[in-house]
């Protein structure tokens, strides 16, 4: 209903309308009209939140309770995912008891991609007569590659003995009373479009750096809140047998794999009613293309690269290849999923933008230009492209009192290639800032005077939001040499704030003058224990430092350590009896709920790990990888110590996935399993990394 004041002051009589000279009447109903706007609206919202699918995030919990919807637990900026648990709480109840519901109810706890496996139907035992299964055989069969490639996974289909040890502690699986629920922390980011790494003229990869970096199945919908997952409803390893033999499940527009070749997508033409007029197995053939080496092991070419007809793709090393004796492509794009655990480094997912209207850089545009533009008068660079964005060096100077952002377009994860330096220069109370960008070779460089005319940089801030500065060494790429493992963030400049979010970095030097550094959900990789992550330029205490919820691979030095929280620092000390990590005062500062390797030198910590020497040996971080580019980099192994993977101060894992809330999402998860499960049966929850 409109409430117009004019039209509201037209209803009323003339003989009262004549009368207000003054004009107090009317502005008494635009009033009236006004609180009357506001009333409607707030009885629309009312309305609306009688129900889950429109109510707002407080009505969550308040509805819940209506239907009986037990343990919502309260974890922050996760209320979103209680919608759905809400929702479905009835007719999980009407399937109680069935693998169904149970999968249906992990997912809307945990909001991760869950199996449910009931492990009685795998045992190898006598059938019952009236009741046979001729697909439970007590023998595996050579010949079956697509059942032996799910061995040991969720999709396990054969016979096994029966094992005797608790579920409910991951260890045993097969046995009677046995149900597994698989989770899924690695979660498929997609690549979309995106230049593909160019080996030579017909050889590429689709990691950006060139590395072979397994591809993920891109999770489709469940038919119905009764069927249970398959393996294209979880973000499981694409393996080469099943992606031969499921072809058109995975390769395609909006699937897990397409290539984009010389401008068009890489599939057979359609005819008039919309029909391919090749099978797709003419365009597309998966094969082995694992290295090949000689005689000394060197690396001569890969396997298996085909001379003519279709293209070549290897999904488990993520390689590409293109008949040699055809005509090589000029461009090569490539879509698919890469696993990981949270939004963080750069990636396409959704980011806050800076505001204001950018300068927009396609591929094969001067990115110098367009930085010296927005340099004199602030504002935003924006790399529109999933491509590579090649310099020898880039100098930016950021004029007084002006902010320079040079970001990601959105839904874009750009590469910059430096051969050299990205180097800031900026005159007083001027900022500078990274966002959502795969920076790459070369380092982020605030010198503390101009190279150029030499006046004293007086940059106030440096920010690198959502952005990989990739750690260690880096391949040739797209005309820049390879560039040796270096500190990737290095500033000098007196007064600086310096701050890394939610990003990936190798080691940063930062000049003990600088007024602060930043660390926040990030790692910052050294690539060693015993190498410098943190520190000032030339291995002296760097800048006071501040991080939370991080992960620091590698010796830290710091001038002050005004805040650590939530964080894990994982060093080694260069020497016996020197400090992994140090600060050069101690009688200021706070240091709480972190890990702390033995002998590190800092304020007195409260409540870190490990609490006592004696449980240094045992209570220490296990990471499934340290090696960049993996889908579980920077992840604690599910055996890690508990006093680390629950020693946070909100009872969450101590580091850089803190914010997962993995401790949590399996708390109420096992909270809520009991009123689900039939009687007699035990589950375990297992992780799948």
């Amino acid at each position: 209903m409109s409430f117009d004041p004019d039209t509201l002051y037209a209803l009323l009589p003339q003989v009262y309308r004549s009368r207000d000279s003054s004009g107090a009447l009317k502005a008494l109903v635009r009033v009236l009209a006004e609180q009357a706007e506001v009333l409607e609206e707030d009885l629309a919202r009312l309305y609306d939140n009688h129900f889950i699918e429109t109510c707002e995030e407080w009505a969550v919990p308040y509805i819940g309770a209506l239907v009986g919807t037990r343990g919502l637990s309260a974890i922050p900026e996760e209320a979103a995912r209680h919608r759905n648990e809400v929702a479905n709480t009835l007719a999980l109840r009407r399937r109680k008891g069935t693998a169904a519901a149970l999968e249906q109810l992990a997912e809307d706890v945990t909001d991760l991609d869950a199996v449910v496996v009931e492990y009685f139907r795998h045992l190898a035992t006598t059938q019952y007569l009236k009741h046979l299964r001729p697909t439970n055989q007590a023998f595996a069969s050579l010949r079956r590659h697509a059942v032996l490639e799910a061995v040991g996974t969720p999709f396990d289909t054969l016979a096994h003995n029966a094992d005797v040890r608790p579920i409910t502690r991951g260890r045993g699986r097969h046995n009677l009373p046995n149900l597994g629920i698989f989770l899924w922390p690695l979660a498929a980011q997609p690549v979309t479009r995106a230049a593909a790494f160019k080996v030579d003229d017909f050889r590429y990869c689709f990691d950006p750096l060139g590395r072979s970096i397994p591809l993920v199945t891109r999770p489709a919908p469940e038919a119905g809140i009764a069927s249970l997952a398959g393996p294209l409803n979880v973000p499981l390893p694409i393996g080469r047998r099943r992606l031969a033999e499921h072809l058109a499940d995975y390769y395609g527009a909006g699937l897990s794999i397409l290539l984009r070749v010389d401008g068009r997508d890489w599939l057979p033409a359609l005819d008039a009613h919309g029909l391919p007029l090749a099978p797709l197995t003419s365009l597309v053939r998966v094969c082995d293309l694992s290295d090949l080496t000689d005689g000394s092991g060197s690396v001569t070419g890969w396997a298996h690269c085909p001379v003519s007809g279709a293209v070549a793709i290897d999904p488990v090393l993520g390689r590409i290849a293109f008949p040699s004796g055809e005509p090589a492509p000029s461009s090569v794009e490539v879509s698919c999923q890469r696993a990981f655990g949270l939004a963080m480094g750069c990636g396409e997912y959704p980011r806050a933008a800076a505001p204001g209207d950018p300068i927009r850089v396609p591929a094969g545009a001067s990115l110098q230009a367009a930085l010296s533009v927005a340099g004199a008068i602030g504002g935003v660079v924006e790399l529109s492209d999933n491509a590579y964005y090649p310099a020898a060096g880039l100098a930016v100077h950021v004029a007084a009192g002006q902010a320079l952002t040079l970001r990601a377009a959105p839904g874009r994860r750009p590469v910059l290639v430096l051969g050299g330096e990205l180097v800031v220069h900026g005159g007083d109370d001027s900022a500078f800032a990274l966002e959502g960008l795969l920076v790459a070779g070369g380092a982020l460089h605030a010198p503390r005077n101009d190279p150029v005319d030499g006046n004293t940089n007086r940059l106030h801030s440096l920010a690198l939001r959502h952005c990989t500065l990739v750690p260690g060494a880096t391949p040739a790429m797209a005309g820049i040499p390879a560039q040796a493992a270096r500190a990737r963030l290095v500033a000098d400049v007196p007064g600086l704030e310096l701050s890394i979010e939610h990003g990936i970095c190798g080691a940063v030097q930062a000049d003990n003058e600088c007024s602060l550094a930043r660390i926040s959900g990030s790692i910052v990789d050294a690539l060693a224990p015993a190498g410098l992550a943190f520190g000032g330029i030339g291995g002296g205490a760097g800048a006071p430092l501040h991080v939370e919820a991080s992960t620091l691979v590698g010796r830290v030095s710091t001038a002050e350590m005004r805040l650590a929280s939530n964080t894990l620092f994982h060093a080694a000390a260069l020497a016996p009896g020197a400090a992994p990590v140090q600060a050069a005062r101690t009688d200021t500062g706070c240091v709480r709920f972190c890990h702390l390797p033995p002998g590190t030198v800092l304020p007195r910590p409260y409540r870190c790990q490990p609490a006592t020497a004696a449980d240094a040996l045992r209570v220490r971080p296990v990471f499934t990888s340290l090696a960049y580019g993996d889908a579980a980099y920077g992840q604690l192994a599910p055996h890690t110590a508990r006093e680390i993977r629950e020693g946070a101060d909100d009872g969450g894992e101590i580091g850089a996935f803190h914010a997962m809330y993995l401790p949590q999402r399996l708390t109420a998860l096992r909270a809520r399993l009991d009123e689900f499960l039939r009687l007699g049966l035990t589950a375990g929850v297992l992780l799948e990394h």
